[in-house]
């Protein structure tokens, strides 16, 4: 093996390690909420000025996009659909609403996006889950992202991330084509 793809090895083994403590700290979070243990120095996720509120028969719910869900204004984690959150490009902590009619149909609406930038990576797979290693980072990326732009393990990646805020999901904004 020579030196560079071993150095590229060891800052991926490296990245994989530390997102795994970030999933180890936000599995220890959510245990702690669950057995109603304070967490209240917990500041990642900001759901301030979010509402919860009918308007006429339909129900209007406010909350933050965490990568894998919502979390609402009412503490409900809710699944958004995959092919709109990659076609929104929606960034972790992206604040958004849904309209909730009375036939059970939801639409979607980013409200406030958060503070981002766009940063090139390269396209790894863990298990099942693509995910992306940039600037010593590991980011989740959805599957639905990576196949509409036709992307194999090894291919450089635009992430979109929050600017200034940790995340450990990144939107893709576009697949490179290899030279």
């Amino acid at each position: 093996m020579d030196n560079k793809k071993a150095i590229k090895a060891v800052q991926d083994f490296i990245s994989s390690a530390d997102k795994s403590l970030k999933n180890a700290n936000k599995l220890l979070a959510e245990l702690m909420k669950e057995n109603d243990i304070d967490f209240s120095s917990d500041s990642s996720i900001d759901i301030s000025g979010l509402h919860k509120y009918e308007n006429g028969d339909e129900k209007v719910i406010e909350g933050v996009y965490t990568g894998e869900h919502m979390l609402w204004v009412d503490d409900k984690k809710y699944p958004i659909p995959a092919n709109y959150c990659s076609k929104s490009k929606l960034v972790q902590w992206d604040k958004l609403k849904v309209t909730i009619a009375a036939n059970g149909q939801m639409r979607y609406k980013q409200i406030a996006p958060i503070e981002r930038k766009t940063i090139m990576g390269l396209l790894t797979k863990e298990h099942e889950n693509y995910q992306v290693v940039a600037e010593g980072k590991t980011y989740d990326v959805l599957t639905a992202a990576v196949t509409h732009f036709g992307g194999e393990i090894g291919d450089t990646v635009a992430i979109i991330v929050p600017d200034g805020k940790e995340a450990t999901f990144a939107a893709v904004d576009n697949i490179l084509p290899k030279e």
